[in-house]
């Protein structure tokens, strides 16, 4: 029935921020991240921070990345995030140091349990590890690790962990090779 399909509930999910602090941040972001002007990147940093994000230093925030909730979010030192890179962190993601994170990439720390009538929203944090690389239109699915110095290569899905130093490619991922 569509009515219980509307429902999408989690009585758990907790948003992490107050009514305010998120619609503040829908604004914030859809002035200065979501839209493809160069706008100062020290600036996006220091809005991150101000909202909850750790960030670290030598971050480089390309233009229309969208951030869901950057109260739930850590990012190391000397990351470079991609145009139009979308980190959908319903739950936490932290990004190691010397990540990148390529062209329209979807960080996915959410999804809905179809077994149950109610579609009930899960979550599960996601964690890319240092020196690993997240191709252009990849997908990181929720719950997922990617190791040291793994990549996932253009337009690949990770549905599961990611061993350190693997070459990752398709839908689901599978590691090719070993990086060297």
């Amino acid at each position: 029935n569509m009515q219980k399909l509307n429902t999408f509930q989690n009585p758990d999910f907790n948003r992490g921020a107050s009514l305010w602090k998120e619609l503040a941040w829908m604004i914030i972001s859809a002035l200065f991240f979501r839209h493809s002007l160069a706008v100062w990147n020290g600036g996006k940093v220091w809005l991150l921070r101000r909202f909850g994000a750790q960030v670290g230093q030598g971050v480089l925030l390309k233009p229309s990345v969208h951030i869901k909730f950057p109260w739930k979010l850590t990012i190391g030192n000397h990351v470079w995030i991609g145009e139009k890179v979308w980190i959908d962190n319903l739950a936490e993601v932290t990004i190691g140091d010397h990540v990148c994170i390529s062209q329209e990439a979807y960080l996915l720390t959410g999804n809905h349990n179809y077994k149950k009538p109610t579609f009930d929203l899960l979550t599960q944090p996601i964690t890319l590890k240092t020196g690993s690389w997240i191709g252009a239109r990849a997908v990181v699915c929720p719950g997922v690790t990617v190791g040291e110095s793994a990549i996932l290569t253009v337009g690949s899905v990770a549905t599961k962990d990611l061993e350190a130093n693997g070459i990752y490619q398709g839908n689901p991922a599978k590691c090719i090779r070993n990086r060297t």
